[in-house]
């Protein structure tokens, strides 16, 4: 089965890989390693990608789901020396600390403000459910992104 996706702005076509997860293409076969493998099983929210608009953990999802389908990678954050805003916001409030989790938090928050300029701070919580963070630094965190909405948003 022939499987034609964009990645990142890439059109990328496969054959024979269908049930891989989508994860382990990205990684692996693509070298897309700021998509972490977390648990492997849904729950921690280190893999996730923004597909077609939404925040997804790519180990849950199998190559052949994502068929058609606009992806976007941690990467994709961090091109030709454009830094995002929530990436800045991140480093400025220093709001990392392991970094393990952090990719999968970044494409959660870059989903819920590609579709909401202004959340609240509920909605900012709300979009990082699916993010585990075991270092502590979530308050940080919802910081940095509303720092990031703002910056998006023109505010001084």
């Amino acid at each position: 089965m022939k499987i034609s996706l964009t990645i990142n702005g890439k059109k990328i076509e496969v054959e024979d890989a269908a049930e891989q997860p989508l994860l382990y293409f990205l990684r692996g076969d693509l070298g897309l390693t700021r998509t972490r493998y977390g648990c492997g099983s849904g729950s921690c929210g280190s893999c996730m990608v923004i597909v077609d608009g939404s925040a997804v953990q790519s180990c849950d999802i199998p190559l052949s789901a994502a068929h058609g389908s606009s992806i976007e990678t941690a990467e994709a954050l961090n091109q030709e020396d454009i830094v995002h805003p929530i990436l800045k916001a991140l480093n400025q409030l220093q709001a990392a600390q392991c970094g393990y989790c952090i990719s999968g938090i970044t494409m959660s928050a870059k989903a819920l403000l590609d579709k909401n300029i202004k959340p609240t701070r509920a909605e900012i919580v709300e979009a990082l459910d699916f993010n585990l963070c075991r270092c502590g630094a979530h308050l940080r965190i919802i910081d940095a992104i509303d720092l990031a909405a703002s910056e998006m948003r023109g505010d001084s």
